[in-house]
């Protein structure tokens, strides 16, 4: 149910993956929406929402002080996602990173009246290399990239500011208007499809992952449970789905045929290697709805219908 409290909703970043599955929910929800984002990517993950009187769009840099001011006016919540995302984006563009990820985030804290609930999309990147045991929200933070530097020094610029919860959100999968490749299970299912393929490092390095889908319900559960949310950070995803890289290939043998070929030559830039623990959110009644093997079969199906043009260009 809608949370009257929280008419109208500004979604920073609303044009990309997260974003673009989560603005139809919003509006379906019965909430306005106010897009602010500088459509790097191109908007067509947007395009079916100009029909709801209560879409719309701003064009514009989070980093603009100018245009951040206007796009808070008469919102009551914020659902901040605007981020370079990624370790290899971030490295690619480390100072549009420190920029975007931890100085555009403060300056939005800064900016947004204090009534104005924030709610921030930061990573499970953070806790960085914890060979043995799960994270918790008190886990120690140790990020080892540009990304997790950038997400837990923003998350240090708000934590204390009223009106603010914190997500640490499981690495994404699945389809979205705005399809990301560059996502782990994406890109594994969509290489041993096209090119029959697999070659695969650190076998034994563990990840924790959520559907695209599930983020964006999370973002409304937020907003429906706000008065018992607020002031806290949250571990986002399920512990069905902490898996070794191992476990997504075996995933993968399941519904298609490639060769796969494991190997000790290779490593991986970014050293994550942990699992999660999301009790935390669970007792509050969150659950995510869509296991790995739904969402890897959902991106086979359109994979083998869809021709994707430059597949990674976009990173």
């Amino acid at each position: 149910m809608k949370n009257k409290k929280y008419q109208n909703i500004l979604v920073t970043g609303g044009a990309g993956c997260v974003g673009s599955t989560l603005v139809p929910l919003l509006l379906k929800a019965g909430y306005k929406v106010r897009v602010l984002d500088n459509l790097m990517y191109g908007g067509m993950g947007l395009l079916t929402n100009f029909s709801n009187p209560n879409f719309e769009v701003i064009i514009g840099d989070i980093r603009n002080k100018t245009v951040v001011t206007s796009a808070l006016k008469n919102m009551h919540a914020i659902i901040h996602l605007a981020a370079i995302v990624g370790y290899p984006a971030c490295d690619k563009y480390p100072r549009e990173a420190q920029e975007i990820n931890y100085q555009a985030t403060k300056q939005l804290n800064e900016l947004r009246g204090k009534n104005q609930l924030l709610i921030f999309a930061s990573t499970g990147s953070n806790y960085g290399h914890v060979e043995s045991g799960m994270c918790t929200e008190e886990t120690p933070l140790a990020p080892l990239t540009n990304y997790g530097r950038s997400k837990t020094k923003a998350e240090e610029a708000i934590v204390t500011s009223p009106n603010v919860i914190i997500y640490r959100f499981a690495t994404a999968f699945g389809l979205s208007p705005r399809l990301r490749l560059d996502l782990f299970i994406n890109d594994l299912t969509y290489q041993a499809l096209k090119t029959k393929h697999l070659v695969i490092y650190e076998k034994d390095y563990r990840r924790t992952f959520i559907h695209v889908k599930d983020m964006a319900k999370s973002f409304i559960f937020a907003l429906e449970n706000s008065s018992k949310m607020i002031g806290q950070t949250y571990n986002v995803g399920d512990e069905s789905m902490n898996l070794k890289k191992e476990d997504i290939v075996n995933i993968l043998l399941q519904k298609l045929e490639f060769i796969l070929n494991f190997t000790d030559s290779g490593r991986d830039a970014d050293q994550r290697n942990y699992a999660v623990d999301y009790s935390k959110i669970k007792k509050l009644g969150f659950k995510t709805d869509i296991s790995i093997e739904n969402g890897t079969d959902e991106m086979i199906n359109a994979f083998k219908v869809v021709t994707i043009k430059n597949p990674y260009s976009n990173y």
